[in-house]
């Protein structure tokens, strides 16, 4: 019963968050010229408004290794929907290439628009390399993107095969790959539930970026796999070393001590 409760509380507010937030974001799309990036910004910040909601605690390690002046190919492992409140603690300067369905849906749909985010549509191999196009054009304009190359969420919460799109545009556009890991969204939102989980550590690691000079077009899938490799050991390396459940206070706390975007 504490579940159901919990849950429809934080859908709710996540709800009125979301409804405040398009005409907020619509009135700066107005005004915010090129790239939207202030826009942009301004979605992510509900991402992090959303992350606050639910009784999770999120740890960010790694700050370190990301440089806000430096445009990268971001690549992260994929367990939940609230992977993306997480990964908007990043404060870079992003674009995220997201499946088409998204785009679709009312006010979320709307906004991801309106901040600029690239659709793809997986069953139609054309639009997957004019996402590709899109994405690159953001990149020789000094704004990262962010990928999924998982495809779709993990079932299980294991790093499911990569596609190898992401790390030929990196090699294409000669870049830095950034890689991500995220462990704990897929209990905090269990796949095929509306229900939430019980409180735990939510945990982002942000690895130290991949160089891509030096190697060819023909070598994407060796990169691939070795940038893959990275995540599979870290995510092995943070369930080694953390605890599978703790409890916090119904707010837990942020660590969002990343560098911050410029604003």
């Amino acid at each position: 019963m504490l579940r159901i409760v919990r849950s429809l509380w934080i859908w709710a507010a996540s709800a009125f968050l979301v409804v405040v937030w398009v005409p907020l974001l619509g009135l700066i799309w107005m005004f915010d010229k090129g790239l939207r990036l202030r826009t942009a910004r301004w979605f992510r910040r509900l991402g992090r408004m959303l992350s606050r909601v639910g009784p999770w605690r999120i740890r960010i390690t790694g700050r370190e290794n990301l440089d806000p002046k430096q445009v990268y190919v971001v690549v992260s492992n994929h367990q939940s929907l609230a992977d993306i409140p997480l990964l908007s603690h990043l404060r870079l300067d992003t674009k995220w290439l997201a499946k088409v369905e998204l785009f679709r849906l009312p006010l979320v749909g709307w906004m991801m628009r309106m901040a600029g985010d690239v659709p793809v549509d997986r069953a139609q191999p054309r639009q997957g390399a004019k996402a590709l196009l899109a994405c690159g054009k953001y990149l020789r304009q000094h704004c990262s993107v962010v990928f999924f190359p998982e495809g779709g969420r993990s079932r299980d919460g294991e790093v499911q095969p990569f596609n190898e799109g992401a790390f030929q545009l990196a090699i294409r556009e000669q870049v830095p790959i950034l890689p991500l890991v995220v462990e704990g969204t897929g209990r905090a939102l269990p796949s095929k539930t509306w229900l939430w989980g019980a409180s735990r550590d939510i945990r982002l690691s942000v690895l130290e970026a991949v160089p891509v000079a030096g190697w060819g077009a023909k070598e994407g899938a060796a990169l691939r796999d070795a940038v893959r490799q990275k995540i599979v050991d870290e995510l092995e390396r943070l369930r080694l070393n953390s605890p599978d459940e703790v409890e916090y206070g119904e707010q837990g706390e942020i660590r969002a001590d990343l560098p911050s975007a410029r604003e």
